[in-house]
């Protein structure tokens, strides 16, 4: 049974800065490729940030350059460094593989970013 929770989000200003987490159960992790996504609050549903199971990554281009996603295999957790910070980051973010497996999705965590 595999899991993802997520954790790290909360209200931040324009400008600053927050550290997502996401730690999987199961001993797969390693050989997934993982995404952090980010559902709007109109509940659209995109993936910001992919990572290989090697460390290989991509962005969505509203994210590149603010963002960086990264992983440690042994500790099973994916990481997002969100800098500079806008609004429009405004969400709920997830991690989940990518391609999503549906039955994964976790909780995710509220990021809200407003002065």
């Amino acid at each position: 049974q595999v899991q993802f929770v997520e954790s790290g989000g909360g209200l931040e200003q324009p400008g600053g800065s927050l550290r997502l987490s996401c730690v999987s159960s199961g001993n797969m992790f390693s050989t997934y490729i993982m995404a952090w996504y980010r559902q709007t609050p109109d509940n659209q549903r995109e993936s910001v940030a992919i990572i290989g199971s090697v460390g290989s990554t991509t962005y969505a281009d509203s994210v590149k350059g603010r963002f960086t996603i990264s992983r440690d295999n042994g500790e099973n957790t994916v990481w997002l460094q969100m800098n500079n910070l806008k609004p429009e980051d405004t969400g709920i973010y997830f991690c989940n593989t990518y391609p999503e497996i549906s039955r994964y999705w976790g909780q995710g965590t509220q990021v809200t970013v407003s002065s």
